[in-house]
Order: structure tokens, then C-alpha cells, then sequence
């Protein structure tokens, strides 16, 4: 099962809230996505070592999630053997004062990764257009009135189409961004909270307040499904995950990897000419430097088997 299905095409109206949330109408067996998985991340990993050697595109994954949804754990599982000096994880809080005096693509521009490297969001730029809106934090901002003197409508309407400039400038300049959303139930949501409170290993994960944001789970929901649907376009497409079955939404990510990486073509940079013309020489000498050092060992064994053996002195009865 590929990913395409989930993708979230643009100028293409689509209602997040029927999709599904679990495997069901995929009809998989478990055992084999699990399967598939394994074997995904051992192709992941051969593709991201070419990709960091060859360094001429930059991937930008964000996933965005209700809370409890999954989001962490996807991170830590999916790229766990990846070569840690390509992939970077960015974990977005609420903003700083300090970044509250920027404007909100400017924590977001600071954490675009060089040309090779993957960079993974944890939250995104994406919280300024759910949160802020889903909250009326907008309302609150310490800017001029012709900015709040918007309508809500028009003020996101704005937003959108910004963030829709960025991520093409990124793709311009030789970027590929892939948004995925963990679409999980609101009981499976309430299941996963419920877990924080009784293992006690996850009680650091919890916060009364998440309480209230369950509460919300219909209008934070809305409310993704119109910015996902403005902001979906053809370089910078979102997929809307079935979150419920971690293992699947798993299976699923790596799938949406392979299909950007591959699509990079990437290849081992060739050496330059004149370092290539040195190759032959340079074996050379360094199968010579194996060569004696394989002869000295040989020396020391001959010289070791060649040594009598020490009799031991037998101590004398008295």
C-alpha cells in the first residue's frame, strides 16, 4: 500500500474529517506492513547516506497532529538509523517573547537545513495558522492596526497564501518540503492521554490543560481541514495519515521518504580529475603499508611458534 491515496491534492476540496483514521479500508495484514517497514528503513538508510553525499537538495518533513497523536514516537521510530549528522529535529513550543517580535516565518527560515541534510519539524510554522487561529491568539498580537484591523478570514487568507510564497521560494531554491498530518479519533486521542495519567513513565507528558484541548477536538479539526486545504499545492503537498494504528502511520512515512528521496535522483559526487588520476598510485601505497604490516605479523607468529615451551618447575615434596 502507497501513500499517494492520502495525498491531499490541490484546488481539490477535501474533508479531512471523513477520512479514515485507521487500516480498515486498506484491508492489510499487520504482519506484512510491519514487514515492509523493516525493510523500508534499511532502503531509507542507504538513500540518506547518498543523499547527505551528494548535497544538491534539502528535505523538510513536518508533521502536524492533534495532541496525543503520535507525532514523537513516529519521529523517534521511522528515522532511528539514519546517520544523525544528516537529520536534525526541530521541536516547536509556543513562541518566545523573542520570537513573537519576528515575524512567524523567522524561527522557521532559521531551521531550514543545508542542501543534503533532512530536517524534521515536530510543529511547524503550521501552529500560526491553527493555534493562533483556533485560539483567537491573533487578536492579541502586538502589531500595527493595519494588520488587526482585518477581518479573521481575511487576515488567515493572508497567511496562507505567505506561507504558500515560502515553501515555493523553498522549492526554488532547490528544497522539497512533504507536510503529513496524524489523523487519529477522538478515541484514540482520549485513550492516549488516558495512558500518560497511568503509566507512570509517561506522567511527565501531561498537563490538565490537554484536557481542554480535547474538548476542542471538532473545532481544531475544522480548523486543520481548511489550512490543509489551502495550503497543499503540488511542490509542497500535505498527507492526511490514518493515525489510530502507529505501526501503519509508520509504514506510511516511510513510504512518503522513499518516494521524495528517490524523486532527488541522488548520487555519489565523482572526485574531481585530477584526484581521480591519483587513485591508482594512492592504493598503491596503501596495499603496500597492508602488505608489510601482514608480513611483520607473520614474523612475530613464525618467531612465537619457534620459541621452545618453558617447562613448570615441579615443586618438591617435603
Amino acid at each position: 500500500m502507497k501513500a499517494d491515496k492520502y495525498i491531499i491534492e490541490e484546488n481539490k476540496k477535501t474533508d479531512i474529517r471523513k477520512l479514515p483514521t485507521d487500516s480498515k479500508e486498506d484491508n492489510v495484514e499487520k504482519d506484512d506492513i510491519i514487514a515492509k517497514y523493516e525493510a523500508n528503513k534499511q532502503e531509507l538508510i542507504a538513500l540518506q547516506d547518498k543523499f547527505y553525499a551528494d548535497g544538491r537538495e534539502g528535505l523538510i518533513v513536518v508533521i502536524q497532529a492533534l495532541d496525543a497523536s503520535g507525532k514523537d514516537s513516529a519521529i523517534k521510530y521511522v528515522f532511528s538509523g539514519m546517520n544523525p549528522m544528516g537529520v536534525k529535529v526541530h521541536y516547536y513550543k509556543a513562541p518566545t517573547a523573542d520570537e513573537l517580535a519576528h515575524d512567524y516565518l523567522w524561527r522557521i527560515h532559521q531551521n531550514i537545513p543545508r542542501r543534503g541534510e533532512i530536517a524534521v519539524f515536530n510543529r511547524s510554522h503550521y501552529e500560526d495558522l491553527v493555534t493562533v487561529q483556533a485560539e483567537d491568539i491573533w487578536e492579541h498580537y502586538h502589531m500595527s492596526d493595519r494588520v488587526l484591523d482585518d477581518t479573521k478570514k481575511k487576515f488567515f487568507e493572508k497567511r496562507y497564501e505567505q506561507v504558500n510564497n515560502f515553501e515555493e521560494y523553498l522549492y526554488e531554491n532547490s528544497y522539497r518540503m512533504v507536510k503529513i498530518f496524524l489523523h487519529v479519533s477522538k478515541e484514540e486521542q482520549t485513550e492516549q492521554l488516558l495512558e500518560r495519567i497511568q503509566l507512570p513513565e509517561k506522567n511527565w507528558k501531561f498537563r490538565a490543560d490537554d484536557l481542554k484541548v480535547r474538548d476542542k477536538y471538532d473545532s481544531y479539526l475544522k480548523c486543520f481541514n481548511e489550512v490543509i486545504n489551502k495550503t497543499s499545492t503540488k511542490h509542497s503537498p500535505w498527507y492526511v495519515l490514518p493515525g489510530d494504528q502507529r505501526w501503519y502511520t509508520r509504514y506510511l512515512i516511510t513510504e512518503i521518504l522513499l518516494s521524495e528521496l528517490k524523486a532527488c535522483k541522488p548520487e555519489y559526487p565523482a572526485l574531481p580529475p585530477e584526484e581521480a588520476e591519483k587513485l591508482p598510485e594512492c592504493r598503491k601505497v596503501l596495499e603496500d603499508a597492508m602488505a608489510e604490516y601482514e608480513s611483520e605479523k607473520n614474523e612475530k607468529s613464525a618467531k612465537k611458534s619457534d620459541e621452545p615451551k618453558k617447562k613448570s618447575k615441579k615443586k618438591s615434596k617435603k
